[in-house]
């Protein structure tokens, strides 16, 4: 679904991530690994076009076509299906929880500005489809009796959930998430674990996810890349990622 060939990126004379080379499958969940500083968000930032590769290319198959997302603009690479979370939390605070799924699925609407204004019938029924579905959203991930709080008034585990509703709302194929256990207790990680892989079941996605809970990683992940300093130093099942002698020294160090 997704080849990642050779990508660099640089900024000035700083490597932040060194060819590396990736390849996720329709209905994995991938992990990406490494300390801090790595280079992780760098090469989702390139993936979704926040960032263009110094070098390398991006290829991303969607309808059996292959399409060459390099370069491409952040909504452009959204419509074609990829969408993410972010290590810190985006949402639109001050907006309600129901208003932040809602502006999700604006990535979808056919209607245009003129339609919109003037509220023309078209955009009246897309719009009542639009709030059905972010009604049905918010109460898959558990949130539809808080439909009119403000998203900052949430605790830190729900405005979690509700990021990722939004990125649900666009209708993402790869979804990828960055740190999505990052601040949570135990008990809010285990049920984040549970979430993702029913979330992966329910809307038949494929997952690519930072995240340095260990226990999140090894507990879901199908296969794992590890970067250390831009450069990735293992692939693998989290068996052979957790027994690596590279892979322990990038964390721990070497005596």
């Amino acid at each position: 679904m997704l080849k990642i060939d050779n990508i660099t990126m640089k900024f000035g004379g700083v490597v932040a991530v060194n060819q590396f080379n990736a390849s996720i499958s329709k209905g994995e969940i991938v992990g990406l690994i490494g300390p801090n500083g790595a280079g992780k968000t760098t090469i989702f930032n390139m993936i979704t076009g926040v960032y263009k590769p110094t070098l390398g290319s991006i290829i991303y198959e969607v309808n059996e076509n292959e399409e060459d997302i390099t370069g491409l603009r952040p909504d452009k690479i959204a419509k074609l299906g990829i969408c993410r979370t972010f290590q810190n939390i985006r949402l639109f605070k001050e907006l309600t929880v129901m208003d932040n799924v809602f502006i999700g699925n604006h990535l979808r609407l056919d209607s245009g500005v003129f339609s919109a204004v003037l509220r023309l019938p078209k955009y009246r029924s897309e719009e009542r489809e639009q709030f059905e579905k972010s009604r049905y959203l918010l109460e898959k991930v558990g949130l539809y009796e808080e439909r009119d709080e403000k998203a900052f008034s949430l605790p830190y585990g729900k405005q979690r959930r509700l990021e990722i509703a939004r990125a649900l709302a666009t209708d993402p194929k790869l979804l990828l998430l960055d740190e999505p256990a990052a601040g949570m207790n135990p008990q809010e990680t285990q049920d984040l674990m549970e979430f993702i892989v029913d979330i992966k079941k329910e809307f038949k996605l494929t997952i690519f996810l930072i995240e340095h809970h260990m226990e999140v990683v090894m507990g879901i992940c199908e296969r794992i890349y590890v970067l250390d300093h831009g450069i990735l130093i293992k692939e693998g099942n989290p068996l052979e990622i957790q027994n690596d002698q590279k892979v322990i020294e990038a964390y721990l160090g070497v005596e």
